[in-house]
This record gives C-alpha cells, sequence and structure tokens, in this order.
C-alpha cells in the first residue's frame, strides 16, 4: 500500500513540475516579434491504431503484458505526387512488478519537400481495480522538422526573381515536448483520454523559435471501443477515435467508426469511416500465432478526395516477445 501511494505521489511529481516547467516556458516568449506563425508538425493519421496503442497513449505502454514491437509503414493518398509517407517503430514492457510499465516510440514522415521525425520515451504506472486495469501514462521527447526549399521548381523567373524565402533551406526545428494520458480496459471494454502534447510553437520574423502554453491550442484524443462475444468462433469489435482542438479554427481533425469481426481469434476482419476526411477504411489482419500479428488496411476516399486520390495504404507488423497472451486466453484491447 505504502509503494503505491508512493508512486502514485511520484507521477504527481512529475506532473506538477512538468506543468512548473511549461508556465516558465510560457512566459519566456519573445516578445518583440510582432508577427509570429504558427509552428504545426501536425498528429499522423493512422487506420490501425487500435493494434498499437502507444501511437496514441502513452498509458497504453505495458498493457500487452510482455515486451511488445510494432512496425508500421503508411502512404497516403497514393498518386498525389508529394504526398504523406509515414513509418513508426515502437517498443513498450512491463517492468518486474507489472505495476510499472516503460516505452519508447519513433515517427518518421515525408510529405512534400519537408521530413519530419519523432522520438518519445514513455512511462506508466498501472492500478488494479475490481473489473479492470486504470493506468496514466506520460510522455516526453521531441519533435524534429526540416524543409528543403532547393527542390522547388520555377516556371518563370523573367518577370521577377523568387521570394528568397523559398531559395534556401529552412532551418531545422527541434521541438521539445511532453504529454499524457489515461487508459482503461478489462475484457469487454477500454477507453482512453489523451493530451499528444502540452507545448505549442511559434516562430518569429527574426527566425526565432519560442515555446509557449495555451490550452486553447491543445489536442485532445478520446478513445473508447467495446467487445461484444456473438459465439466461440465470432466477435465484434465496435470502436471510435475522436482527435479534438481547443482551437476553434481546427475544431475535430480525425473522427473514426470502426468494427473489426474477429473470426476464431484468428482472422479479424474490419471496416471504418473517417468521418473527418470522407474516407471509407477497409481492414484485414492476421494473428499467425500468440505472439506475431500482420496487418493491412485500405484507404478508400468518397468525398472530396475523390477526384485526386487512388487512397492511402497502411501495413503494420506486431510481435509479443515472450508474451502471456495465448489462444486460450487472447488479448482484444
Amino acid at each position: 500500500m505504502m509503494k503505491t501511494k508512493r508512486n502514485i505521489s511520484f507521477i504527481s511529481a512529475i506532473l506538477s513540475v512538468l506543468l512548473l516547467s511549461l508556465s516558465v516556458c510560457a512566459s519566456a516568449q519573445d516578445e518583440s516579434a510582432t508577427e509570429p506563425t504558427d509552428i504545426n508538425i501536425g498528429i499522423p493519421v493512422y487506420s490501425q491504431y487500435l493494434h498499437n496503442g502507444l501511437i496514441v497513449n502513452p498509458a497504453y505502454a505495458g498493457t500487452r503484458g510482455a515486451l511488445s514491437g510494432f512496425l508500421s509503414y503508411r502512404k497516403q493518398w497514393i498518386g498525389i505526387e508529394g504526398s504523406p509517407m509515414t513509418e513508426s517503430i515502437s517498443l513498450h514492457t512491463p517492468m518486474k512488478d507489472e505495476k510499472v510499465a516503460i516505452g519508447l516510440m519513433a515517427q518518421f514522415m515525408q510529405f512534400g519537400f519537408t521530413r519530419s521525425s519523432n522520438l518519445y520515451g514513455s512511462y506508466a504506472y498501472h492500478i488494479k481495480l475490481e473489473k479492470g486495469k486504470l493506468s496514466f501514462g506520460l510522455k516526453a521527447g521531441f519533435d524534429m522538422s526540416n524543409t528543403n526549399y532547393n527542390k522547388l521548381s520555377y516556371t518563370d523567373l523573367s518577370s521577377a526573381p523568387p521570394d528568397p524565402v523559398f531559395t534556401s533551406d529552412d532551418k531545422p526545428y527541434f521541438l521539445p515536448n511532453a504529454g499524457v494520458g489515461v487508459y482503461y480496459y478489462n475484457e469487454e471494454f477500454f477507453a482512453g483520454l489523451t493530451i499528444p502534447s502540452f507545448l505549442t510553437y511559434q516562430k518569429s520574423p527574426s527566425g526565432k523559435v519560442s515555446p509557449g502554453l495555451s490550452l486553447g491550442h491543445n489536442n485532445f484524443i478520446v478513445t473508447a471501443g467495446g467487445l461484444i462475444s456473438v459465439s466461440d468462433l465470432l466477435k465484434i469489435k465496435p470502436s471510435m477515435l475522436i482527435n479534438y482542438s481547443l482551437d476553434k479554427a481546427e475544431g475535430i481533425s480525425q473522427f473514426d467508426i470502426n468494427t473489426n469481426f474477429i473470426i476464431a481469434d484468428l482472422v479479424w476482419l474490419g471496416a471504418a469511416y473517417r468521418i473527418s476526411e470522407q474516407v471509407m477504411v477497409g481492414i484485414a489482419q492476421l494473428q499467425v500465432n500468440s505472439q506475431l500479428m500482420i496487418g493491412l488496411s485500405y484507404d478508400y476516399p468518397v468525398g472530396r478526395m475523390q477526384s485526386y486520390s487512388n487512397g492511402s495504404c497502411e501495413f503494420v507488423i506486431r510481435y509479443d516477445f515472450g508474451s502471456k497472451v495465448s489462444v486460450s486466453n487472447p488479448r482484444y484491447f
């Protein structure tokens, strides 16, 4: 009991120091900048996030009961030159007492002439309840981004030279950040709430980058889902994800409604509709054995992007090392 109290106090202390540090950063912004512009790295869109909750929520770390590795590749808006490409890798594991878990995640993105990457470490503390587990998570790390304007081509230089802003590489951005999350799950239900990043960044006309803390610009990601057992051979897993910003100009940037049909605990066939993008998603996943899962998804645009894009595809692999999960006791969340 005393150990649990010490761990909770430790988490509270970390969050208090973090919020205090962010407040100091916010007060240290460059007041001389007259018209600063926002730096928006963006949050990658994934269709198979349900099988790698660490991408969404740091509190997911350790919930699979073993060291779990995940690889993904996503090509968005096929057919459009310079469309986003995202690769990710993550590892997370519970520690010996299974109350504490740690994780590590890296993402690499390219869109147009911009390359960005990030690296985040996660810490989670799990509390066992009467009918499930409640996990609190904290992540910290950094984002990096760089735009190579030298690759731009100009069709007409006779009338006027190109804007100097686009004739040289943009200075790389190095943006430390942190986020928190809470995650609850049992055998039939899960729900999570995440603030993926606390800090926002702005660039002044002189090129100086300054951090800030503004609740009005934070994103909140809400996930929830359940498991309906139809028979021993068929289960249905409905779920949803909402990515909402308090910034009125952004609002809901992602809203997914998903349904997965789990056949004999081996084959997952699913469909989803991403309301914000007007995209239908088809998902097929195979649980090769108790440790290895592979999955493929295809996003088909049915709205404004239908005339320009051939859709998006995503491939994932998950492997649980020394997993406690078995055919007789599978993990659905």
